[in-house]
């Protein structure tokens, strides 16, 4: 049997898969994840999508190293044009920004029929991601938080089904907890912690610096951050305060 050895943040979605599924991989990064699934007998097919050239080639070579090979598809495409409707149960999309993402579910919308899970990875806009699953019917069932190699990722996983049940009854508002996370903010975990202390140095590197401008305008952004930062203050504490 092939080996194929992954990072931790494609493990932790690999987990998020069903066993027996069919995936597709859009934006599937040399076939890495699609690979894997297949060596390790979760998924029964894969398809790893790519839009340009030299991923689908790597993709491709990928693919071919493998003796489960048959049981995948390698294809060039544009988001979810790579697919038939009804041909897949599982779409992963790692990697890219949330406002990407959502453009390409959004853009391959008649694909989504039949399919029974979306599993997610924005590099930045997890609060964007988000509000297109409860914009399009699709239930947020589980959310983790991790840190590899210095960088901070979010996985969000949905089913279709009722949008607002993670965010009822909680002690957070639903903007708050779409921000947030409504599953990260029951876990509290200290790589959440971190991604808000370092929301906040970011911030205030950006007061710093407005500070020093003169332009009408700096006042008034600088009110609006210094009220972001007083917000992540909150949450920091509250964070802090009951993972003690």
């Amino acid at each position: 049997m092939t080996s194929v050895t992954i990072s931790k943040r494609l493990q932790t979605i690999a987990r998020y898969c069903p066993e027996g599924a069919r995936v597709a991989d859009i934006g599937s990064d040399h076939a890495l994840l699609a690979s894997y699934l297949l060596v390790k007998g979760i998924a029964s097919h894969v398809i790893a999508g790519e839009l340009n050239e030299g991923p689908y080639q790597a993709a491709l070579k990928q693919i071919h190293t493998l003796q489960e090979g048959h049981r995948a598809s390698v294809r060039k495409g544009d988001g979810l044009a790579v697919l038939r409707s009804g041909e897949v149960d599982v779409i992963c999309i790692a990697g890219m920004g949330g406002q990407l993402i959502s453009s390409i579910l959004e853009a391959g919308a008649d694909k989504l029929s039949g399919v029974k899970r979306l599993i997610l990875q924005p590099n930045v806009g997890e609060e964007v991601v988000r509000r297109w699953f409860m914009d399009n019917g699709w239930r947020l069932i589980a959310e983790t938080i991790m840190e590899e190699d210095g960088i901070i990722y979010e996985i969000l996983v949905a089913e279709p089904g009722h949008v607002t049940l993670p965010y009822d009854e909680k002690d957070r508002t639903l903007e708050e907890l779409l921000r947030i996370g409504p599953f990260l903010w029951e876990e509290k975990s200290p790589v959440l912690e971190q991604k808000w202390l370092n929301e906040r140095e970011k911030w205030h590197k950006v007061l710093a610096q407005l500070q020093k401008s003169d332009k009408p305008e700096a006042a008034e952004r600088i009110k609006q951050i210094q009220a972001e930062v007083k917000w992540i203050d909150e949450v920091i504490a509250c964070l802090h305060t009951d993972k003690q």
